[in-house]
């Protein structure tokens, strides 16, 4: 289960896709089959998740890695390079973006 906090000595990437209502349900089976087949399997990975909303015209993923490197060596390795060209197939963009915990607010 991802945990966000502050000064984490973690990567987190979030990545949006932009998608139509029609393939936002393949979209989510592909990418549940990537994580579960082969992203969470790769060095450096500890949690993610997807979020849809309620149009189903956007899927977000927030994803951790113990470091940027280990995300970076994912997304180059064939299986993965594939798997992306079949979501892009899924979606009008999608872009995955590194960020630093900023700050983290709850009750």
């Amino acid at each position: 289960m991802p945990s966000i906090q502050t000064g984490a000595a973690l990567q987190t990437v979030l990545t949006t896709f932009e998608t139509n209502p029609g393939n936002c349900p393949l979209l989510i089976e592909r990418l549940t089959a990537a994580y579960a087949e082969f992203i969470s399997h790769q060095p450096g990975f500890i949690a993610a998740g997807l979020h849809v909303n309620d149009a189903q015209t956007r899927v977000a993923n927030y994803s951790q890695w113990d470091r940027r490197e280990d995300f970076q060596a994912m997304l180059r390795t064939e299986e993965m390079i594939t798997r992306n060209r079949e979501i892009n197939e899924l979606c009008r963009s999608f872009e995955p973006v590194m960020y630093d915990v900023a700050a983290v607010f709850d009750r």
